[in-house]
């Protein structure tokens, strides 16, 4: 067993001895006044207890962003009421299981419904792009359009010619496209949103 301290003993006295000649030693202090001066006095002789370390803060791990698939499929469409008339450009990404990636939209103003077919695509490929897609299927129910961009119509269209060229520049950039032609029923994500473009001034 340890030897006590004198912080123990002062204790010990202020809480258990009678201090009777104590107190007679000093009139006007009562027993509690001795008993709270020995407490105090043991107080300042002990020695002061380790403060326990701060807790370091929980490491925060960076938010971690969902990787991008490397194939996705893209539906675009376009769409004008009037031809020309007030257009709207779409376009959905989805992952390979069908999940939503993107859903895109803009208002053309007034164009014909081939000229916003064409935005439709571009602004499909341009996000793709930007998300860092390697394989894309594309989809679209303009025959004219796939059919162009696949080589086996041509574009005489001179509005049409540099939207033509830029998205034949952009398809370059993916590693392997597919161009699919798909009946409208089939490509409703995309026509929601370029109607929506129009609603909605998008």
């Amino acid at each position: 067993m340890a030897p006590p301290n004198l912080v123990d003993i002062l204790r010990h006295i202020a809480r258990e001895e009678p201090l009777t000649g104590t107190v007679r030693a000093f009139p006007g202090l009562t027993r509690e006044d001795v008993g709270r001066l020995l407490e105090t006095a043991a107080e300042r002789l002990a020695p002061a207890a380790p403060r326990p370390a701060p807790t370091p803060p929980p490491l925060e791990e960076p938010a971690r962003q969902a990787e991008t698939p490397a194939r996705m499929r893209l539906f675009s469409d376009g769409a004008a009421r009037g031809n020309p008339g007030p257009a709207g450009a779409g376009a959905v990404l989805m992952d390979t299981e069908g999940r939503v990636v993107a859903r895109l939209g803009r208002f053309l103003g007034i164009q014909t419904n081939n000229y916003a077919e064409y935005m439709g695509l571009l602004l499909g490929l341009k996000h793709a792009r930007s998300l860092g897609v390697k394989e894309l299927e594309v989809l679209a129910d303009s025959e004219l359009l796939i059919r162009q961009l696949q080589g086996r119509y041509q574009v005489k269209s001179p509005t049409l010619r540099p939207l033509y060229e830029e998205a034949a520049g952009l398809l370059k950039e993916f590693s392997q496209v597919k161009l699919v032609h798909v009946p409208r029923e089939k490509n409703k994500a995309a026509d929601e949103m370029s109607n929506r473009a129009i609603d909605e001034r998008m």
